[in-house]
């Protein structure tokens, strides 16, 4: 099978809106994307088969640890560049990484890391603990526009640098006390802060890189890589191929030498590559064909299992009419959500109506989220007509945007016939590629979108952090200064009882009064891969799965098809 020619292309960048953060953070990510030197031997790159290969999602937007978003994108960066701690490939739960111990304070609040005397660049120059603290600096700086800043507010005085409030920045909470220690202060104690530690926002960059290339410090070579793998190639629309960094300081445990992670977003492609044998493993959930899920269940290479992660609608606040809660509150009332997961995603997914999963847990307890709103089509049409469209009348053509996946458009089919059947709404589709997608998410550049959310720790709060005014991450316009306020007071709260009933009291607000977000499914994980051809995957809640520790079994041979499909 064909794959489309490689892309090597050089742009100058735009800085059009250069005075906004959003301008200069897409400005940089498109100087990113179209002029990355692709090979990192400067000649054209010839890809014999490498030890493992992934079909990984969509074309990353960067590797830039402190600009990616997406998941795909986060699978290839977490490989490239470390943090204090890591994920565990069993349970995902924090364990050494860059920092080999750590110590607590009774209070919970502050944090003494000891980094490793072998940790080093996979240049050799050793990583010390000021490279964290420039790192953090880094992400925290309104100069770098990270849609993930949010998560360093937990830092004594993070947010209020990250916001211009402050511009001392010794003043945050992180300082190296030599060249191996690291003192990290929290505004108050967060339990899931090791968790955050292994997430790439907080990993570390090259200094030195950043500094001399700027925003191109990733065409450099040799390449800079703090992890287990180093950059090398990038090919536009086709693969990233990563090499084991042999100066990592875990090397020795680090399973497979050559790495292709490619690039693909339609489902029957990632089927038949699969079964062809030219990938060993389909990661994507987006990647498997829902007409063809319930045969596929019965495959012991198919595997399907609960997700940390959720499917909604953003809607754009900011916009007349979708900035009165009672539009916003009569689009999610007439959602019959059992008839989305039935029809079309068919994998078992659990509708929602809030936006923290079931099961997540608020310390050692089990969160009890709101029961948020129910279908109820009378209601609805009360509440439109009190805003002042009834039946309907008068309301603006509605644009609902979704990116290219084949199940996002039947989903927004069918949100368009809901509308338009209960409240007389017009909806027109609108499918745009994925950069595009988190582009005009960014830029508030829709009325409602598709959007989804996979977490980052097994918290509440990785969920409903996400629409605290300052995040970037909200992408809906919408400010409660109340829902804020509560959420800081539960994330400050030591007593699980307590926290439950403010982590509620928030998340209320967010799914039964406001509704800047519309709550559709709680996503399963589905993946292909073969238990007798692959190993180092372990099934987790986070569907997190280290690239250092997979591989593929030395008796499987390369790239031979699998048996044909049970029908």
């Amino acid at each position: 099978m064909s794959r489309p020619r490689p892309l090597f292309l050089r742009l100058s960048t735009d800085r059009a809106g250069s005075e906004t953060s959003v301008g200069r953070r897409l400005g940089r990510l498109a100087g990113l994307a179209c002029a990355l030197v692709l090979c990192a031997t400067g000649c054209r790159p010839s890809f014999e088969r490498a030890d493992l290969v992934i079909l990984n999602g969509a074309e990353p937007e960067s590797l830039d640890p402190h600009l990616v978003t997406g998941q795909a994108d986060g699978r290839i960066v977490m490989a490239l560049f470390e943090g204090l701690t890591r994920f565990d490939p069993r349970t995902a739960q924090p364990m050494p990484g860059l920092a080999e111990r750590w110590d607590i304070s009774d209070d919970g609040c502050v944090y003494t890391f000891h980094l490793r005397t072998n940790a080093a660049w996979s240049t050799g120059e050793p990583i010390v603990a000021e490279d964290v603290v420039w790192s953090w600096r880094r992400i925290l700086s309104p100069e770098t526009a990270s849609d993930y800043v949010g998560v360093l507010f937990y830092l004594r005085n993070g947010e209020a640098f990250a916001t211009g409030k402050l511009k001392d920045f010794n003043q945050v909470g992180v300082r190296a006390l030599d060249a191996r220690t690291l003192r990290v202060e929290l505004e108050s104690p967060a339990a899931f802060f090791l968790d955050l530690c292994c997430f790439q926002p907080f990993a570390v960059v090259p200094r030195q890189r950043i500094e001399r290339h700027g925003d191109r410090w990733l065409h450099a070579r040799p390449f800079m890589a703090s992890g287990a793998y180093t950059l090398d190639s990038w090919r536009l629309n086709d693969r990233v191929r990563l090499r084991r960094n042999p100066r990592y300081w875990d090397a020795a445990n680090t399973q497979s030498a050559v790495i292709d992670l490619l690039s693909g977003v339609v489902p029957a492609t990632a089927l038949n590559l699969y079964l062809s044998g030219a990938v060993d493993i389909v990661w994507d959930k987006e990647l498997v064909p829902p007409d063809l899920i319930d045969k596929l269940k019965g495959r012991p290479d198919f595997h399907i299992a609960p997700s940390l992660g959720n499917y909604f609608i953003r809607v754009n606040v900011t916009r007349t009419p979708f900035d009165d809660p009672r539009v916003r509150r009569a689009l999610a009332l007439v959602i019959d959500r059992e008839r989305i997961v039935s029809r079309i995603t068919k994998g078992g997914e659990r509708v929602a109506y809030c936006v923290s999963p079931p099961g997540i847990a608020n310390g050692t307890n089990v969160y009890e989220p709101p029961r948020g709103l129910r279908p109820d089509p009378d209601l609805a049409r009360q509440l439109l007509a009190e805003a002042g469209y009834p039946q309907g009348r008068g309301f603006p053509t509605v644009t609902y945007t979704y990116n290219t996946q084949e199940s996002h458009r039947k989903i927004g089919v069918e949100l368009r016939e809901m509308w338009g059947r209960e409240l007389g709404l017009r909806v027109e589709l609108r499918q745009l590629e994925w950069k595009a997608w988190l582009r005009a998410q960014s830029m508030l550049d829709y009325d409602l979108v598709r959007s989804s959310w996979v977490g980052d720790y097994n918290d509440p709060n990785t969920f409903l952090d996400l629409f605290m005014s300052e995040n970037p991450n909200n992408r809906t316009g919408w400010r409660n200064p109340a829902y804020d306020r509560i959420l800081r007071q539960a994330n400050a709260e030591t007593d699980p009882a307590r926290r439950q009933d403010l982590l509620c009291a928030a998340e209320t607000i967010l799914v039964e009064q406001d509704l800047p977000v519309l709550p559709l499914f709680f996503y399963v994980n589905m993946e292909f891969f073969d238990p007798a051809r692959v190993t180092g995957i372990h099934e987790n809640i986070r569907s997190e799965h280290p690239l250092r520790v997979i591989r593929r079994i030395a008796s499987a041979p390369a790239g031979k098809p699998r048996h044909e499909l049970p029908f």
